[in-house]
């Protein structure tokens, strides 16, 4: 399965639904100013946000004053444009999804609340660097449920990455150092480090996160390479408020977003790029482990309209 039937699969119910009903707004004769009510409110209902959505419009109007577009299918094509351009953001385009390390092991921080699918997604990852020829070491540092523990060492035979893992309840930093160790010991090319989603408080996670980004920089000042917040597509708005608690904590460098092909309402693509100004590197398209993609703008739009 290339990228463009991966993405195909992923916004299946998001097509079927909201973006079908956008597309069907431009099936008529004349353009009027009831359009763009019923477009505020499909977008708005897709998650894309209040604030998104009325940049958005606003974007379009103005494309359609400037450049005189009289005709349904240029103003959706417009739509479409100002999407992507949306999507893509001021930010550089990356020459590859993730930042690798110019000398020993590149080193992954990745985090995101429970439930997010924050250990398949790692799996993915890890699966997507052995393809690639890559020894790959996955750190065990949800100290904090055994289940996390053993889903990872389960995850890592099925790909065939070594975890390192200490018992429930360890200190997480401790994980950390050692994974670090056993990589530069055993010539690895990447560190996956997993983490905890939820503690006693929000504060004692945010400081454990903390704590694990310190621990991975003493070995290498440039550690971690990627800081990656696994955001469940399903959740929507929600996931916005998350992932600014863990950009405040440790400088979160992307988004890997799973369970898109769960929801019909893939409009929080747009919000995560535009009010969070943080690029989307990666999707889960499935629960196999290749259901993965690296992100890109023009082909997502697409797939939504196919």
């Amino acid at each position: 399965m290339d990228k463009g039937e991966k993405f195909e699969k992923a916004v299946k119910r998001s097509r079927e639904g909201w973006f079908a009903r956008v597309v069907h707004l431009f099936d008529r004769a004349a353009i009027e100013e009831t359009l763009w009510d019923e477009l505020e409110e499909l977008l708005i209902s897709a998650d894309v946000g209040v604030a998104t959505t009325t940049k958005l419009i606003e974007r379009v109007k103005e494309r359609v004053s400037r450049e005189r577009l009289m005709e349904a299918p240029q103003i959706r094509s417009a739509l479409k444009e100002e999407m992507v351009a949306m999507l893509r953001g001021d930010a550089a385009p990356r020459e590859a999804p993730l930042a690798l390390a110019p000398s020993g092991p590149t080193v992954i921080l990745v985090v995101g609340v429970n439930g997010t699918g924050k250990t398949l997604s790692i799996a993915k990852l890890a699966y997507s660097f052995k393809g690639q020829g890559k020894r790959v070491i996955m750190a065990a540092a949800d100290t904090f449920r055994a289940a996390a523990i053993d889903q990872l060492k389960i995850l890592g035979q099925r790909v065939g990455a070594e975890v390192v893992s200490h018992q429930p309840g360890a200190d997480p930093g401790a994980v950390v150092f050692d994974s670090l160790e056993a990589a530069r010991g055993r010539h690895a090319d990447v560190v996956i480090i997993d983490t905890a989603g939820r503690l006693h408080t929000k504060f004692n996670l945010m400081e454990e996160l903390k704590k694990i980004k310190r621990v991975a920089s003493r070995s290498d000042p440039q550690a971690p390479h990627e800081v990656l917040l696994v955001l469940d597509a399903t959740t929507g708005q929600n996931g916005l408020s998350q992932a600014r608690y863990f950009t405040d904590a440790v400088g979160v460098t992307g988004v890997f977003l799973a369970k898109l092909d769960g929801t019909a309402k893939g409009g929080i693509v747009l919000a995560i790029c535009d009010e969070l100004e943080m690029p989307i590197l990666f999707i889960g398209t499935g629960e196999a482990l290749d259901d993965l993609a690296p992100f890109d703008a023009q082909t997502f739009v697409e797939a939504l309209s196919s």
